[in-house]
């Protein structure tokens, strides 16, 4: 982490479509401003196929990864939680928390999917460049100070 980044965890119901779309969005996207992670308030078994193929049309390869829960991360530091599972997350966390109404397409169509998956793809592109534009006002005030 350069000290520019900021720890994202992507939150959803299982760790199996929603937010690990977002978090390979956000490692593909903008890794020079997100640190990304995901994890379920129930980690599911396995990342749904249907997530794992939507994500083969983008070229981004989710084989590797696997669904964990939120309390494994619990004692990690985030700068950003975005909580896409709409329920209230557990616990007390130090971290902005953003809320994203995304439709759990577990049980949709495989177009259907594609569609939440677009909409995820959005939302993170969105944030990257929220966070770009951060990054760029906290280095103009600092090379302001400088002088």
């Amino acid at each position: 982490m350069n000290g520019q980044q900021k720890c994202v965890l992507f939150v959803c119901i299982g760790n199996s479509c929603r937010s690990q779309m977002a978090e390979a969005f956000a490692r593909t996207y903008g890794s020079d401003v997100i640190v990304p992670a995901s994890a379920g308030l129930a980690a599911a078994h396995a990342i749904a196929r249907d997530t794992v193929a939507a994500m083969e049309e983008k070229s981004i390869d989710l084989r590797d990864q696997f669904p964990k829960n939120l309390q494994h991360l619990a004692r990690g530091h985030f700068d950003v939680i975005v909580n896409m599972s709409g329920e209230p997350l557990p616990g007390k966390w130090e971290a902005r928390l953003i809320e994203w109404d995304i439709p759990d397409p577990i049980g949709m169509d495989y177009e259907e999917h594609c569609e939440v998956r677009d909409m995820i793809e959005r939302k993170v592109m969105q944030l990257v460049l929220d966070l770009r534009k951060e990054q760029r006002e906290v280095k103009w005030r600092g090379w302001g100070s400088e002088r």
